[in-house]
């Protein structure tokens, strides 16, 4: 195959049709590209975890072709934790995660962001799992990449009482232009895309996140009102010319520090704007693959690591702070004054 027109450019450093904050992929194409279950069998020595994986992939397979198909509109039933505005997708998503969770005999119990409830779904099943079926509910109808975020807990530690830490796995799924997905195997992180046929093959392998970042995607920036420390990291970030990425959704606002092998997530709090993210749902999945890339993780309140962070209830909130370990250490220093 030959060599892709961008990456060429991107090899030279020319710009091509953008400008000089551009950051394009440094991927190059192989003559031939091992498939997930290669990997797995390679790279993750535990048969259930391979197979809880496997399932899980399944299930956002039929996720994508959900989506390609259905429109955005809102649901008939609405979330009655939240209040919040609930799409026909968003059920669709949470429905297939749930047959997947109930028909699986690997799944001891399960929980979903849509009602977060733990369920026994099997009593001799062995892992709990928890997920955000269609995270980025409130840019999908624009049509930006949302993603399904799983975190992967075996039955020894479970969920609740738990760390990030005693994940055996975490999966984040990306459905943009194409599926993508990125897992943590035991000897770091692997991307995977979904091609022909709806197979499952390694696009990048052993991801690496640089300690230094040129990108950052600042989120909850109302909070700069009330926290110098938030705007002063801001104003760093734009002085010193960094390149803003930023969506509004956790899945590709993070998930591009493993494409562009770099980056910074900040969600920091204040009075006024409570901690939003889900610990179990969203923060802890990430980290893990996170940390396992070489990147490093705050917990956006003592500066320690996400992965740290105990699990108490189903639906506990955090601030945070993901991607490129000089970058976490400086919104520490700047917003935490660690």
């Amino acid at each position: 195959l030959k060599q892709p027109v961008v990456a060429m450019f991107a090899a030279t450093g020319e710009g091509y049709g953008a400008s000089h904050t551009s950051f394009y992929t440094s991927a190059q194409a192989k003559e031939s590209y091992a498939t997930l279950d290669e990997i797995l069998q390679a790279k993750m020595s535990d048969a259930g975890v391979r197979g809880i994986v496997e399932e899980v992939l399944d299930s956002c397979v039929k996720i994508t072709e959900a989506l390609r198909v259905n429109l955005v509109t809102v649901a008939d039933a609405q979330n009655s934790v939240f209040g919040d505005v609930q799409l026909g997708v968003d059920v669709i998503a949470d429905n297939i995660m749930w047959d997947m969770a109930k028909s699986s005999k690997l799944v001891r119990e399960a929980s979903s962001e849509e009602e977060p409830v733990m369920v026994e779904t099997n009593k001799e099943g062995r892992f709990t799992i928890c997920w955000d079926p269609l995270d980025g509910s409130s840019i999908v109808d624009n049509n930006f990449a949302v993603g399904t975020i799983v975190g992967i807990w075996d039955k020894t530690t479970g969920m609740l009482g738990a760390t990030g830490r005693d994940q055996v796995t975490s999966v984040v799924v990306l459905y943009g232009p194409r599926t993508t997905a990125l897992v943590a195997c035991d000897d770091g992180v692997y991307e995977f895309t979904c091609g022909a046929g709806n197979k499952w093959f390694a696009s990048r392998e052993k991801i690496q996140i640089k300690p230094q970042s040129k990108i950052f995607s600042p989120a909850n920036l109302r909070a700069c009102q009330e926290d110098e420390g938030y705007q002063g990291l801001v104003n760093y970030w734009m002085e010193n010319k960094y390149t803003l990425r930023y969506t509004g959704g956790l899945v590709p606002d993070v998930y591009q520090c493993f494409t562009k092998e770099m980056g910074v997530f900040s969600n920091p709090t204040s009075k006024a704007s409570p901690a939003k993210l889900r610990v179990a749902f969203e923060v802890a999945p990430f980290a893990l693959l996170v940390e396992k890339a070489g990147g490093k993780t705050s917990d956006g309140t003592t500066g320690g690591s996400c992965l740290d962070i105990k699990i108490t209830s189903v639906d506990q909130r955090t601030a945070g702070c993901l991607g490129s370990a000089g970058e976490v250490d400086r919104f520490n220093e700047m917003v935490l004054k660690k």
